[in-house]
């Protein structure tokens, strides 16, 4: 750290995808900015590496899609960054004929997801009830999307820009279990609506708080439309973009270099390198990306309300080709390229919840997959390639951090992640230990992560990957109206990460408000 000066215009604390997009968009308008990041590379959860030795895949090891990065972002900051759209949004084996059927949404042949559909409800009322739902949401995404990169709006404003009542009700006051009972039938069908909203979020689709709302409103408003793209590269190649962006107009970004504390009084942060010396720098502006709670930490206070919690288990695989599935109908290329929705009927969605709240593994765990190597095989490195070798990502829901608190968490790990393959394998036509790849020393290519190892490698309190609870994209406080939803109580000091209002996901968007609440909206 010997050849960072003293002060500068912007600090930025932590370098995960947020913090770069503060940093680039402030050293193009020609702050002097200093981004320090504590663990040795950049990008945070969106990051790609090569998770294990020998086998040349580079994976999305934490976050994989990309769905509320605004183009804006893109072309403002002339980012080289790809994303392609899946022609398959997903295919959902029956449990309940233990998989022999599936329902398939292909965006491509609107005529197979009909069959599909009929052949899975028994007629056409479902997709009806289906595409008016997305139809709702499409119409609510198009108009509050680009809100989310604007000063905040009232509740009063956001909802007359809405304009429509039903919608509004159906999002933001009732809660979703509401909408789902009135709306369909089929069990599978509300399943699959019901995910969105349950995504690294502990909730049921009953609850009052409306977190699961919150949740599912994010995951159908991205880009104007609710698609989730494939990033060409994987994550990291979202993150060197950014740094290059970042660098490019004179940013100063360093790794292995930890701030351990922030002096609200005088706007400085004390940093620790890698050899344990500390300096204190002096900022104008100290940008946070990483959650509210760690931002009380490091101004050395107490945090008030719920602990933040995650609800999740993310499990990376190598496989050596894709596996069989019990429905002859749909070709593993095809089921695999969107998302794989297991387990995930909106009753066995309840019951796992219920047992989870319960503080027991959900017995048939719901959980969801997909395969970034068939829209994107550039990951994987020719051998691989050749030989036919997939990745699998999976998604594990209601696995909140209260379940791997006790010990090291080794044991609450293992059983998850068995109770999981076990849940996958039952709607398979053979077991995926028999399609698993093997690293040089006969090792299985697969990696698993809970809420606890993410708050221990990435610093997210109880593993939470939004930071704290998703909060609603409008000021909930007058004094809030017109604000960047980034500011704190503290003159000076930002937050850029997921934990602003309108955080969350693969966005860049708290990073951008930050800056331009640095700006002054410019």
């Amino acid at each position: 750290m010997a050849s960072i000066a003293t002060s500068y215009d912007a600090v930025i604390v932590g370098g995960g995808h947020n913090g770069l997009v503060a940093a680039a968009y402030l050293a193009r308008a020609g702050r002097r900015v200093l981004l320090l990041e504590r663990r040795d590379e950049l990008g945070g959860a969106a990051v790609s590496e090569v998770a294990f030795p020998g086998v040349d895949a580079r994976l999305s090891r934490y976050s994989y899609l990309v769905s509320l990065l605004p183009r804006a972002i893109i072309d403002e900051l002339g980012l080289d960054v790809r994303l392609v759209r899946r022609r398959v949004s997903s295919y959902t084996p029956d449990p309940r004929v233990g998989g022999r059927r599936g329902l398939l949404v292909d965006a491509g042949d609107g005529a197979a997801t009909r069959a599909s559909f009929a052949r899975v409800t028994g007629d056409s009322r479902e997709l009806a009830a289906w595409e008016a739902l997305y139809a709702r949401t499409g119409r609510v995404a198009r108009k509050v999307f680009p809100t989310l990169a604007e000063p905040l709006r009232s509740r009063a404003e956001l909802r007359r820009l809405v304009d429509d009542e039903e919608a509004w009700r159906m999002l933001f006051e009732e809660p979703l279990g509401v909408m789902l009972a009135r709306e369909f039938d089929d069990d599978l069908v509300a399943g699959v609506v019901l995910t969105d909203a349950l995504i690294g979020t502990f909730a049921g689709a009953d609850d009052v708080d409306l977190r699961q709302n919150r949740c599912f409103l994010y995951h159908v408003i991205g880009g104007g439309t609710g698609d989730w793209d494939v990033p060409v590269g994987g994550m990291g190649a979202v993150t060197d973009a950014l740094a290059h962006a970042a660098r490019a107009a004179g940013a100063e970004l360093v790794t292995g270099a930890e701030v351990v504390a922030i002096d609200g009084d005088a706007t400085a942060v004390v940093v620790r390198d890698a050899d344990g010396a500390e300096r204190t720098i002096a900022a104008g502006q100290v940008l946070v990306n990483a959650a509210p709670v760690e931002l009380d930490r490091l101004l050395g206070r107490v945090s008030v309300g719920a602990a933040p919690e995650g609800a999740q288990l993310k499990v990376n695989l190598l496989l050596s080709r894709l596996p069989r599935l019990r429905d002859a109908s749909v070709a593993p290329e095809q089921a695999f390229a969107g998302t794989f929705h297991v387990n995930e009927t909106a009753t066995q969605l309840q019951r796992a919840y219920e047992e989870a709240a319960a503080g027991r593994i959900p017995t048939l765990p719901p959980c969801e997959t997909y395969c970034h190597s068939l829209t994107d095989p550039t990951i994987l490195g020719d051998e691989l390639r050749a030989a036919g070798v997939q990745t699998l990502t999976l998604f594990g829901l209601h696995m909140p951090a209260r379940l791997f608190a006790g010990g090291d968490g080794t044991a609450a790990r293992d059983a998850a992640l068995a109770a999981t393959l076990r849940s996958l394998d039952s709607v398979l036509d053979e077991p995926l230990d028999d399609v698993l790849l093997r690293d040089p020393d006969g090792a299985p290519c697969l990696e698993v992560r809970t809420p606890r190892d993410l708050e221990d490698e990435l610093r997210m309190p109880g593993g939470n990957i939004f930071h704290r609870d998703l909060a609603w994209p409008f000021a909930e406080r007058e004094d809030e109206v017109g604000t960047w939803g980034v500011e704190t109580d503290v003159p000076h000091v930002l937050l850029c990460g997921a934990g602003a209002r309108r955080g969350g996901g693969v966005s860049g968007i708290p990073g951008r408000n930050a800056a331009m609440a640095v700006l002054g909206g410019v």
